[in-house]
């Protein structure tokens, strides 16, 4: 529980240090990755709970302990599972690579030519908006 002593109080700054602890920012993570870490954290009953993202991307959500406790154990498995996940996901794209099936810009270019160029056009833009000041002082 959140205690919040009198205005003037010197500890008015402190803290409950029970209070959760974050385990993982959802900001750019893979809808397997964080169900792989559901399975997880409910297979070593670690007790947690989920912040969904803001309406307007400011917050990318979480997933949170519930019990301060839990937190070394939790990021031990955490350590334990990206490393193994690293390794697979590295050996699939060796795979895919040595097949001739893993993304290149040239795959993409065939599938979707109409992004490539708009996002070409968008970078040409930005650094025409970057030499236009330096081109205006030298006239």
């Amino acid at each position: 529980m959140l205690r919040v002593p009198n205005r003037g109080s010197p500890d008015r700054a402190r803290y409950d240090r029970a209070m959760a602890k974050l385990l993982l920012n959802l900001r750019n993570v893979l809808e397997d990755e964080i169900e792989d870490v559901r399975a997880m954290l409910d297979a070593n009953g670690i007790a947690y709970y989920e912040t969904q993202p803001s309406r307007w991307g400011i917050s990318y959500g979480g997933i949170w302990l519930s019990r301060d406790s839990d937190l070394a154990e939790a990021k031990r498995l955490m350590a334990d599972y990206q490393a193994a996940r690293q390794t697979r996901v590295r050996a699939e794209y060796e795979t895919a690579r040595r097949e001739g099936t893993a993304e290149t810009f040239a795959s993409v270019l065939r599938e979707q030519p109409l992004r490539v160029l708009l996002t070409v056009l968008a970078i040409l833009g930005l650094l025409a908006l970057v030499a236009l000041p330096v081109y205006l002082l030298r006239q």
